[in-house]
Protein backbone atom coordinates (compact mmCIF):
# COMPACT_ATOMS: atom_id res chain seq x y z
CA UNK A 1 0.00 0.00 0.00
CA UNK A 2 2.76 2.55 0.94
CA UNK A 3 4.63 1.59 -2.91
CA UNK A 4 1.31 2.29 -4.31
CA UNK A 5 1.02 5.99 -2.42
CA UNK A 6 4.17 6.88 -3.53
CA UNK A 7 3.95 6.09 -6.76
CA UNK A 8 0.84 8.05 -6.64
CA UNK A 9 3.16 10.88 -4.97
CA UNK A 10 6.05 10.82 -6.83
CA UNK A 11 5.12 10.72 -10.70
CA UNK A 12 3.50 13.93 -11.57
CA UNK A 13 1.87 12.55 -14.70
CA UNK A 14 -0.10 9.40 -12.70
CA UNK A 15 -1.12 12.01 -9.99
CA UNK A 16 -2.30 14.58 -12.94
CA UNK A 17 -4.27 11.90 -14.80
CA UNK A 18 -5.30 10.86 -11.56
CA UNK A 19 -6.99 13.31 -10.19
CA UNK A 20 -8.34 14.55 -13.29
CA UNK A 21 -10.20 11.09 -14.02
CA UNK A 22 -11.20 10.52 -10.69
CA UNK A 23 -12.75 14.23 -10.13
CA UNK A 24 -14.54 13.23 -13.50
CA UNK A 25 -15.87 10.11 -12.45
CA UNK A 26 -17.09 11.88 -9.28
CA UNK A 27 -19.02 14.43 -10.80
CA UNK A 28 -20.39 12.09 -13.53
CA UNK A 29 -21.59 9.83 -10.13
CA UNK A 30 -23.89 12.38 -9.55
CA UNK A 31 -26.24 11.21 -12.66
CA UNK A 32 -24.97 7.81 -13.48
CA UNK A 33 -27.09 5.61 -10.84
CA UNK A 34 -26.06 2.31 -13.42
CA UNK A 35 -22.68 3.48 -13.21
CA UNK A 36 -21.65 2.62 -17.16
CA UNK A 37 -20.50 6.12 -17.44
CA UNK A 38 -17.90 5.68 -14.50
CA UNK A 39 -16.51 2.64 -15.69
CA UNK A 40 -16.36 4.14 -19.00
CA UNK A 41 -14.12 6.96 -17.16
CA UNK A 42 -12.12 3.64 -15.21
CA UNK A 43 -11.28 2.82 -18.81
CA UNK A 44 -10.49 5.81 -20.20
CA UNK A 45 -7.91 6.76 -17.00
CA UNK A 46 -6.35 2.93 -17.54
CA UNK A 47 -5.57 3.81 -21.10
CA UNK A 48 -4.30 6.92 -20.29
CA UNK A 49 -1.62 5.93 -17.55
CA UNK A 50 -0.15 2.95 -19.55
CA UNK A 51 0.09 5.87 -22.47
CA UNK A 52 1.87 8.14 -20.42
CA UNK A 53 3.49 5.26 -18.85
CA UNK A 54 5.10 4.14 -22.44
CA UNK A 55 3.29 1.00 -22.00
CA UNK A 56 2.05 -0.91 -24.08
CA UNK A 57 -0.32 -4.34 -24.17
CA UNK A 58 -0.60 -7.37 -26.79
CA UNK A 59 -3.95 -8.88 -25.94
CA UNK A 60 -4.91 -12.70 -27.14
CA UNK A 61 -8.24 -14.06 -26.76
CA UNK A 62 -10.62 -11.16 -27.09
CA UNK A 63 -12.71 -13.17 -28.84
CA UNK A 64 -13.45 -15.59 -26.50
CA UNK A 65 -15.43 -13.12 -25.09
CA UNK A 66 -19.13 -12.19 -25.90
CA UNK A 67 -19.72 -8.41 -26.06
CA UNK A 68 -22.41 -7.43 -23.42
CA UNK A 69 -21.38 -10.70 -21.46
CA UNK A 70 -21.10 -11.45 -17.55
CA UNK A 71 -17.69 -12.77 -16.38
CA UNK A 72 -15.91 -13.77 -13.62
CA UNK A 73 -12.12 -13.08 -14.72
CA UNK A 74 -9.34 -14.58 -12.93
CA UNK A 75 -6.09 -13.81 -13.24
CA UNK A 76 -2.57 -13.89 -11.72
CA UNK A 77 -1.45 -10.98 -10.03
CA UNK A 78 2.29 -9.71 -10.33
CA UNK A 79 2.37 -5.88 -10.35
CA UNK A 80 -0.04 -2.66 -9.10
CA UNK A 81 -0.09 -2.35 -13.31
CA UNK A 82 -2.22 -5.94 -13.64
CA UNK A 83 -5.06 -3.81 -12.91
CA UNK A 84 -4.80 -0.96 -15.44
CA UNK A 85 -3.53 -3.54 -17.89
CA UNK A 86 -7.31 -5.26 -17.61
CA UNK A 87 -9.37 -2.08 -17.68
CA UNK A 88 -7.81 -1.20 -20.76
CA UNK A 89 -8.14 -3.74 -22.61
CA UNK A 90 -11.44 -6.45 -21.40
CA UNK A 91 -13.85 -3.78 -23.19
CA UNK A 92 -16.78 -5.05 -20.68
CA UNK A 93 -18.44 -3.10 -17.54
CA UNK A 94 -16.25 -4.03 -14.33
CA UNK A 95 -16.54 -4.27 -10.66
CA UNK A 96 -13.10 -5.45 -8.48
CA UNK A 97 -12.92 -6.63 -5.12
CA UNK A 98 -10.41 -4.03 -3.79
CA UNK A 99 -9.08 -4.59 -0.02
CA UNK A 100 -10.38 -1.65 2.30
CA UNK A 101 -6.86 0.26 2.59
CA UNK A 102 -7.51 1.27 -1.43
CA UNK A 103 -10.81 2.82 -0.65
CA UNK A 104 -8.80 5.51 1.53
CA UNK A 105 -6.36 6.50 -0.98
CA UNK A 106 -7.45 10.08 -2.18
CA UNK A 107 -9.02 10.62 -5.72
CA UNK A 108 -8.86 6.13 -5.98
CA UNK A 109 -10.52 5.69 -3.15
CA UNK A 110 -13.44 7.79 -3.77
CA UNK A 111 -13.78 6.96 -7.58
CA UNK A 112 -13.91 3.06 -5.91
CA UNK A 113 -16.58 3.99 -3.51
CA UNK A 114 -19.09 5.88 -6.04
CA UNK A 115 -18.58 3.48 -8.61
CA UNK A 116 -19.93 0.55 -6.64
CA UNK A 117 -16.77 -1.71 -6.26
CA UNK A 118 -16.54 -3.82 -3.29
CA UNK A 119 -14.48 -3.93 0.07
CA UNK A 120 -12.76 -7.26 1.07
CA UNK A 121 -13.23 -7.44 4.87
CA UNK A 122 -9.88 -10.14 4.47
CA UNK A 123 -9.05 -9.93 8.58
CA UNK A 124 -13.32 -11.50 9.23
CA UNK A 125 -13.94 -14.93 7.61
CA UNK A 126 -17.78 -14.58 7.89
CA UNK A 127 -18.59 -10.99 6.74
CA UNK A 128 -15.99 -12.16 3.79
CA UNK A 129 -18.54 -14.84 2.64
CA UNK A 130 -21.25 -12.11 2.72
CA UNK A 131 -18.91 -9.90 1.10
CA UNK A 132 -18.86 -12.58 -1.75
CA UNK A 133 -22.54 -13.31 -1.62
CA UNK A 134 -23.04 -10.10 -2.18
CA UNK A 135 -21.03 -10.19 -4.95
CA UNK A 136 -22.49 -13.25 -6.84
CA UNK A 137 -26.12 -10.80 -6.60
CA UNK A 138 -24.93 -7.91 -7.96
CA UNK A 139 -22.65 -9.82 -10.86
CA UNK A 140 -26.56 -11.85 -11.47
CA UNK A 141 -28.98 -9.08 -11.18
CA UNK A 142 -26.45 -5.98 -12.82
CA UNK A 143 -25.30 -8.36 -16.05
CA UNK A 144 -21.49 -6.45 -15.33
CA UNK A 145 -18.20 -8.75 -14.80
CA UNK A 146 -15.56 -9.10 -11.75
CA UNK A 147 -12.25 -9.48 -12.12
CA UNK A 148 -10.41 -11.26 -8.75
CA UNK A 149 -6.45 -11.92 -8.08
CA UNK A 150 -7.68 -15.03 -6.20
CA UNK A 151 -3.82 -15.52 -5.02
CA UNK A 152 -5.01 -12.50 -2.55
CA UNK A 153 -2.25 -10.54 -3.51
CA UNK A 154 0.66 -9.65 -5.81
CA UNK A 155 3.19 -12.45 -5.92
CA UNK A 156 6.79 -11.47 -4.61
CA UNK A 157 8.68 -13.69 -6.52
CA UNK A 158 6.81 -13.76 -9.68
CA UNK A 159 6.15 -17.64 -9.36
CA UNK A 160 2.17 -18.55 -9.13
CA UNK A 161 0.61 -19.27 -5.49
CA UNK A 162 -2.15 -20.71 -4.44
CA UNK A 163 -5.52 -19.90 -5.13
CA UNK A 164 -7.90 -19.02 -2.94
CA UNK A 165 -11.97 -20.17 -3.83
CA UNK A 166 -13.86 -16.95 -3.66
CA UNK A 167 -13.62 -16.74 -7.56
CA UNK A 168 -15.74 -19.90 -7.81
CA UNK A 169 -18.02 -19.44 -5.04
CA UNK A 170 -19.47 -15.98 -6.45
CA UNK A 171 -19.47 -17.55 -10.24
CA UNK A 172 -21.60 -20.59 -8.82
CA UNK A 173 -23.51 -18.10 -7.51
CA UNK A 174 -24.12 -15.93 -10.26
CA UNK A 175 -23.99 -18.58 -12.66
CA UNK A 176 -21.95 -17.02 -14.83
CA UNK A 177 -18.63 -18.36 -16.68
CA UNK A 178 -15.21 -17.95 -15.33
CA UNK A 179 -12.63 -16.56 -17.12
CA UNK A 180 -8.91 -17.61 -16.92
CA UNK A 181 -6.37 -14.97 -17.48
CA UNK A 182 -2.58 -14.75 -17.57
CA UNK A 183 -0.46 -11.65 -17.59
CA UNK A 184 3.65 -11.82 -18.43
CA UNK A 185 5.52 -8.32 -18.10
CA UNK A 186 3.73 -6.30 -15.98
CA UNK A 187 5.92 -7.26 -13.23
CA UNK A 188 8.83 -5.49 -15.18
CA UNK A 189 6.90 -2.61 -16.07
CA UNK A 190 6.31 -1.87 -12.31
CA UNK A 191 8.50 -4.49 -10.02
CA UNK A 192 7.29 -5.78 -6.78
CA UNK A 193 8.12 -3.05 -4.10
CA UNK A 194 9.28 -0.48 -6.73
CA UNK A 195 7.27 3.15 -7.84
CA UNK A 196 9.03 3.34 -10.81
CA UNK A 197 7.17 2.52 -13.73
CA UNK A 198 9.47 1.20 -16.54
CA UNK A 199 8.10 1.37 -20.64
CA UNK A 200 7.61 -1.60 -22.12
CA UNK A 201 5.01 -4.03 -23.56
CA UNK A 202 3.57 -6.46 -21.82
CA UNK A 203 0.94 -9.55 -22.80
CA UNK A 204 -2.75 -10.20 -21.56
CA UNK A 205 -3.82 -14.18 -22.72
CA UNK A 206 -7.37 -14.84 -22.54
CA UNK A 207 -8.42 -18.74 -21.90
CA UNK A 208 -11.47 -20.47 -22.94
CA UNK A 209 -14.35 -19.85 -20.70
CA UNK A 210 -15.07 -22.29 -18.08
CA UNK A 211 -18.90 -22.90 -17.43
CA UNK A 212 -20.44 -23.61 -14.21
CA UNK A 213 -24.35 -24.65 -15.54
CA UNK A 214 -24.61 -27.72 -12.90
CA UNK A 215 -21.91 -26.84 -10.57
CA UNK A 216 -22.77 -26.50 -6.47
CA UNK A 217 -20.90 -24.72 -3.77
CA UNK A 218 -19.42 -28.12 -3.53
CA UNK A 219 -17.65 -27.93 -7.03
CA UNK A 220 -15.36 -24.98 -5.78
CA UNK A 221 -12.47 -26.78 -5.30
CA UNK A 222 -12.33 -28.85 -8.23
CA UNK A 223 -13.13 -25.22 -10.10
CA UNK A 224 -10.63 -23.14 -8.39
CA UNK A 225 -8.05 -26.08 -9.30
CA UNK A 226 -8.87 -25.91 -13.20
CA UNK A 227 -8.55 -22.10 -13.20
CA UNK A 228 -5.31 -22.41 -11.64
CA UNK A 229 -4.02 -25.31 -14.40
CA UNK A 230 -5.13 -23.43 -17.10
CA UNK A 231 -3.61 -20.42 -15.94
CA UNK A 232 -0.39 -22.10 -15.86
CA UNK A 233 -0.86 -23.34 -19.34
CA UNK A 234 -1.71 -20.14 -20.37
CA UNK A 235 1.95 -18.72 -18.45
CA UNK A 236 3.55 -21.68 -20.14
CA UNK A 237 2.45 -21.28 -23.93
CA UNK A 238 2.65 -17.22 -23.41
CA UNK A 239 5.76 -15.80 -25.69
CA UNK A 240 8.64 -14.42 -23.23
CA UNK A 241 6.69 -10.68 -23.92
CA UNK A 242 8.49 -8.20 -22.29
CA UNK A 243 10.51 -5.80 -24.56
CA UNK A 244 12.05 -2.87 -22.86
CA UNK A 245 11.38 0.38 -24.99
Amino acid sequence: MSKLRALLITDPLIVLTTILFASVSLLVSLYDPGKRRQAAMARGWARVLLFVSGVTVKVEGLEKISPGGSYVFVSNHLSYMDTPVVLATIPLQFRFLAKRGLFQIPFIGWHLARAGHIRVPREDARAAVKTMTIAAQLVREAGISLIIFPEGGRSRTGELGAFKEGAAFIAVRAGVPLVPVCLKGTREVLPFGSGDIQSGTVTMRIGEPISTNGASDRDRARITGELRSRIVELLETTDTAFTRV
